[in-house]
């Protein structure tokens, strides 16, 4: 009976690992979506994203102007890095650490939104465990270091 549960385990590992690289890479693009549009609403709105930040978010140890200015910065800069793969994992902790500020600091957000925010979060630890995929500048980037490592060897 094992044996029959390993043989069917091996099989349904190997049909779904090519998929693999396909999941990362939408997690990646999904992610990145939902905190670029977020960045995009905060800045075409600033006077609203810095009322918020005054008077609802209670960021830790930042001042609300300072937090606005690096969230804002950081939902719009650090979505494109993963978006295309470049810096993934620091990029991925980086979206990880905003996400979880932004839970901490807006308890209203809870009832609403702490499911969202726990998908988001378990997609960018998928990322920085496992990688950004195949599909992204970071393994064109290592590729290229090892090549010319290689060529400066031989």
């Amino acid at each position: 009976m094992i044996a029959v549960l390993n043989k069917l385990d091996s099989v349904m590992e190997s049909l779904l690992k090519p998929l693999v690289p396909v999941l990362l890479l939408i997690g990646r693009l999904w992610v990145a979506w939902i905190f670029f549009r977020s960045g995009q609403t905060k800045f075409a709105s600033w006077d609203s994203t810095l009322f918020l930040f005054e008077y609802e978010y209670q960021v830790p140890f930042l001042p609300w102007e300072m937090a606005a200015y690096l969230a804002t910065a950081g939902e719009l800069i650090l979505p494109v890095l993963l978006a295309v793969g470049f810096l993934s994992r620091p990029t991925a902790l980086a979206l990880f650490v905003l996400n979880a500020v932004a839970v901490i600091s807006y308890p209203a957000l809870w009832p609403k939104g702490f499911f969202d925010h726990q998908l988001w979060g378990m997609m960018l630890l998928l990322i920085m465990i496992f990688g950004p995929g195949l599909a992204a500048v970071d393994n064109w980037v290592k590729s290229r270091a090892v090549g010319s490592a290689a060529r400066q060897g031989e």
